[in-house]
């Protein structure tokens, strides 16, 4: 029986690499009507939009035709706004306005729309919640599905060829805002940093740290570097500026790693 109802999907797609969808990612692209694609408001992000196109274009057939709608984000306020949560809460209200919007008059009943999400939709991205939200309103009625993907820190430690966690060990993942205020977690000796605008891991003691860091994971781009913090903290930084200078943009995480004590 064929469903009236809107569905919308979103599609975890891995950071940049085509090879890195799951096999239910695949199919959600197959059957995709419209392909939601969420711009910055700064509008910087052509590679960014090129790189969900030609994750399409690998996964879906050829003579399949499908719209697209573009949704550019509102201006990001926590930049400069002095309380961060209450800025993060007002943008992501601003985007469900404009969401509920394309979705109530750009996909049709029984048709699929679907949000190209980077890495996984329920690590550290605002899609889901926004989506979720856009849900509960209850102003324009759809299924929601959510195909997972595969993270940043899971491409970081094959990389680097590492596993994520050591025996009995706990592992934290946090904003690097949260480290630049607190530091290094006591009782935590694996921490992955995301969301970092600069290179926080500079600010901390690096005695006993190693740094696992990876930009640009998943794409011809990819830059990686390892070592004893106090080593080559200067070095990724430098590297670090020197891309961003070259494309406009960065993304990068890293793990810190306390070492191990030897006898």
């Amino acid at each position: 029986m064929t469903t009236t109802r809107r569905r919308v999907v979103l599609v975890g797609i891995g950071c940049g690499d085509p090879e890195h969808l799951t096999l239910a990612a695949v199919r959600a692209i197959a059957g995709l009507d419209v392909l939601f694609l969420v711009t910055k408001d700064r509008g910087d992000d052509d590679e960014l939009v090129a790189l969900r196109r030609a994750v399409v274009a690998a996964h879906r057939p050829a003579k399949s035709p499908h719209r697209e709608v573009e949704l550019r984000d509102p201006p990001r306020p926590w930049r400069t706004a002095p309380d961060y949560h209450n800025a993060v809460e007002g943008w992501r209200a601003a985007r469900a306005k404009r969401w509920e919007r394309a979705l109530g008059n750009d996909l049709v009943p029984g048709e699929t729309g679907v949000f190209l999400v980077w890495g996984d939709p329920s690590l550290y991205e605002s899609t889901l919640s926004v989506v979720a939200a856009v849900r509960a309103r209850g102003a324009v009625e759809f299924d929601l599905e959510v195909v997972p993907g595969v993270s940043s820190l899971h491409v970081l430690t094959a990389r680097h060829r590492i596993p994520l966690n050591r025996v009995g060990g706990a592992v934290q993942l946090t904003p690097a805002r949260r480290l630049l205020e607190a530091g290094m977690p006591d009782g935590i000796d694996d921490v992955v940093v995301v969301l970092d605008p600069g290179t926080t891991f500079r600010s901390l003691d690096p005695a006993g740290l190693d740094i696992y860091w990876g930009a640009y994971l998943g794409t011809p781009d990819e830059i990686l570097m390892s070592g004893p913090l106090d080593e080559v903290a200067d070095a990724i930084a430098g590297v670090r500026a020197e891309a961003k200078a070259r494309k406009g943009w960065v993304f990068d995480t890293y793990l810190l790693r306390r070492r191990e004590a030897t006898a």
